[in-house]
């Protein structure tokens, strides 16, 4: 693969995305670094803001198997897994495979289940299996999670605990458009969903091969080091009464390098790791309240102003 392959696969689905999603190019970037760096994504915002449209038409770019679950409190966690089903005929048991062995999989309203059910993508997630009976199966490959919140309602939610926080590599937000981006949706719907007609751009082997591509992505010592300081902060600064974990600095690592990808160098710069300190890291912080209240994003931000950022020759 050459050097720019990482940049046209971004482009090509970022264009075919962009038939469907007016003014989301920013998102759609960072759901592709986490895609390529093989994580799982946890879209929080209002409804109405296209989180659905956006994993349906990345599917469709993929042309991968795509499966949407609507969580509500009397889902249960064989309603996402599957159960063994006697079947008669046979005079045994079969397997009924729930919607996770799918490549995408849309877990829809994720906090209004409960948490014995969120616990049960826990492993699917983490592990890339599902044990059912005592059994294990592998979901499809890739396999990626893009669960959706509402940050507003509080009645009949269950806040997503930090150990399932944890298992998303980023935390993002759709944000409303502006009035010139809703115009061209406006535009771009008038006659017909664009969605129905969206072919396929990428094919499940391209994106298996950019996995291996990007994890060959140089980082410089110096970057690594950088990202430890980062990490290290947030376990010491006031208000914070639990920093990020070293599955997080992994996470970190394994983003910065798709990123670098993806936008078609084999290298890693400090810019990478700013660039995604954010929605990689801030997700993971307990805090507390008081005198030091305020957003996560805006602690990460303050921890990164507060490092010097390397100024090496970052090539290999």
């Amino acid at each position: 693969m050459t050097e720019q392959t990482g940049k046209e696969l971004a482009d090509k689905i970022q264009k075919n995305i962009q038939k469907v999603l007016v003014g989301r190019e920013k998102v759609t970037e960072l759901l592709l670094t986490a895609l390529i760096a093989d994580g799982h994504v946890l879209l929080e915002d209002v409804p109405g803001t296209g989180k659905t449209k956006l994993a349906k038409a990345l599917a469709k770019s993929l042309d991968v198997q795509f499966s949407r679950v609507q969580f509500t409190p009397d889902l249960l966690p064989g309603d996402i897994t599957g159960i063994n089903v006697y079947d008669r005929q046979k005079n045994e048991f079969t397997l009924r495979k729930g919607p996770v062995f799918t490549n995408i999989l849309l877990a829809d309203e994720l906090n209004r289940a409960t948490p014995r059910t969120q616990a049960g993508l826990l492993e699917c997630m983490e592990e890339r299996q599902v044990t059912i009976d005592g059994v294990s199966y592998t979901p499809g490959e890739p396999f990626f999670v893009i669960a959706t919140e509402n940050p507003i309602e509080s009645a009949g939610v269950f806040p997503l605990p930090e150990a399932q926080l944890d298992r998303f590599l980023m935390k993002l937000s759709m944000n409303l458009p502006d009035r010139e981006e809703e115009l061209r949706i406006l535009e771009l719907y008038m006659e017909e969903d664009p969605l129905q007609s969206l072919v396929s751009v990428v094919s499940p082997k391209e994106l298996l091969e950019a996995r291996r591509e990007a994890a060959k992505v140089f980082v410089h010592p110096c970057i690594r080091e950088y990202m430890v300081q980062i990490v290290e902060a947030t376990r010491s600064a006031e208000g914070i009464l639990a920093g990020v974990s070293p599955r997080g600095t992994l996470g970190l690592l394994r983003c910065v390098k798709a990123y670098a990808y993806l936008q078609g160098r084999k290298y890693c710069l400090p810019d990478d790791v700013r660039i995604l300190a954010v929605p990689v890291l801030a997700h993971r912080l307990v805090c507390g309240m008081g005198a030091f209240a305020g957003t996560n994003a805006g602690r990460i931000e303050a921890i990164l102003s507060s490092i010097p950022v390397p100024t090496e020759r970052f090539e290999p």
